[in-house]
């Protein structure tokens, strides 16, 4: 646990919002929560009881008690001892900018304000903050928050460098992978690669080349198993043989001029979105979402013990990268 965040407040408890209050909470964090949708603390309570045990899995810290956290239906009151703010309201530009100019009327200074944003530059995020702008950034997670490491930090033109690390350390504390992007851009890195293949997938689907089925099969029991080890840039590295890199463009690099890909998404037809969403439909008939999420959560949990086996890369340089990792830190 930080030793100078004790208080984490969550603004707006949908998907995003609760995913995180079940990561603070099982990492001991007493967390106070304001939504004012009408049965929001239901809802929130019973998606931290369905998350918890999966969230467990990955280690419970001490304290880490499902009774740490408390509602609050005054915006102020909730932020009134805050040292950490996490904004998950909708990913629409006016409400969040709004919602975190209210945000930093009450939170106390020191607090680092850290919107979930999956798009939106932290610069226009905190355009309207009056009080102490240089504490907003974007803390990007992935969903399910309480299990998916990766956390996309960054810093606005009034950030400053101290709330960036302050926010890191905190991630880090939380046994996440926090990256920092030192460059706005929208949509952050990782949403702008799954953009890229998504509106690839729309085309292949639209043009009536595969069926969304086939399309998940192609990524599931194709790249995708390597992207979570390697990532593309390894992936293809090691694609070069010996030579590597080096090699593969050599070799392929002409064909990135070749029309392959249509960076332009298509026009979502109605055609189109019947396509998607009856394919999606036929791949899950019969199955209940609820199942669907206990799969997901099984898999990415025993996903991580086997990537902690397997990662980082850095330690290859050992000679025994599995070894060696088994032997490093584990957070």
């Amino acid at each position: 646990m930080s030793s100078s965040i004790t208080n984490i407040t969550i603004v707006g408890t949908g998907v995003i919002g609760n995913g995180w209050i079940t990561r603070f909470l099982t990492n001991g964090y007493k967390v106070t929560a304001y939504d004012p949708a009408p049965g929001a603390e239901e809802k929130t309570r019973e998606a931290v009881r369905s998350a918890w045990d999966y969230a467990g899995k990955l280690g419970l810290k001490e304290g880490a008690s499902e009774e740490n956290l408390t509602f609050e239906e005054d915006l102020g009151k909730a932020l009134a001892h805050a040292d950490f703010v996490q904004e998950n309201v909708p990913e629409r530009e006016e409400l969040k900018r709004s919602v975190i100019a209210s945000i930093d009327e009450h939170a106390p200074k020191h607090a680092v304000i850290s919107s979930s944003t999956s798009g939106i530059l932290p610069t226009v995020l905190q355009a309207d903050c009056a009080h102490h702008p240089e504490r907003v950034i974007v803390g990007h997670p992935f969903n399910p928050v309480y299990l998916m490491p990766l956390v996309e930090l960054v810093g606005g033109n009034k950030t400053e460098d101290s709330f960036v690390d302050k926010a890191r350390e905190f991630y880090e504390g939380l046994g996440m992978k926090p990256l920092i992007v030192h460059q706005e851009i929208e949509g952050h890195i990782a949403d702008r690669l799954m953009e890229a293949v998504w509106r690839e997938s729309l085309h292949i689907v639209n043009d009536g080349v595969a069926t969304t089925e086939e399309v998940d099969a192609s990524i599931v029991y194709g790249p995708g198993l390597r992207w979570a080890l390697m990532g593309p840039f390894m992936t293809l590295h090691m694609g070069g043989g010996k030579a590597g890199m080096r090699h593969l463009l050599h070799q392929f690099g002409p064909a990135l001029k070749l029309p392959w890909t249509k960076l332009e998404a298509p026009e979502l037809t109605d055609e189109l979105a019947e396509k998607v969403i009856t394919g999606c439909e036929a791949q899950t008939e019969g199955v209940d979402m609820q199942k669907m999420e206990e799969r997901r959560d099984d898999f990415l949990v025993e996903l991580q013990q086997l990537l902690e086996k397997y990662w980082p890369g850095a330690n290859l340089t050992t000679g025994d990268s599995k070894e060696a990792v088994q032997g490093g830190d584990k957070t």
